[in-house]
């Protein structure tokens, strides 16, 4: 895999981290702390399962009813990072995936916090934050270029 596309991937990582804590905080309120982690990682092993299966190896709660399609997406946001991550810290070494992972969950998060998305209190966009993305863009492209 490219520089270009591993880097487009772990940006894409970082931002499933910035919805994954309010998506688990979600579920956490419903079902409760412990509970809701057990719940978020068993979509993450039934994702990861499912890869495994695919690449030819392989070695339930009372409130969940309560709980919002997306209060379930906090395992398939780990996964993804845990995942990409993993395969870019080959290419773009420690310091530009985490560079990305940062740019992606700041990027989202300003996202997240603009439309309120996943029961955040909404915070509007404003210069200094979309300024703030902009030096992170291109903070990335300075670390993980050749």
């Amino acid at each position: 895999m490219d520089r270009a596309t591993t880097a487009v991937l772990v940006v894409a990582a970082g931002a499933a981290v910035a919805a994954q804590a309010p998506v688990n905080a979600t579920l956490g309120r419903s079902v409760g702390t412990v509970q809701a982690a057990a719940l978020s990682f068993a979509v993450g092993l039934a994702i990861l399962c499912g890869v495994v299966a695919f690449s030819g190896g392989f070695g339930g709660l009372r409130a969940v009813g309560e709980v919002p399609w997306w209060g379930f997406l906090g395992g398939a946001c780990g996964a993804a990072i845990v995942s990409v991550s993993i395969i870019g810290v080959r290419s773009l070494g420690a310091t530009g995936v985490t560079a990305a992972v940062v740019a992606g969950q700041l990027t989202a998060s300003v996202a997240i916090d603009a439309l309120g998305m996943f029961g955040v209190e909404r915070h509007p966009v404003s210069w200094q934050r979309l300024g703030g993305v902009a030096l992170l863009a291109l903070g990335v492209l300075l670390i993980v270029r050749d």
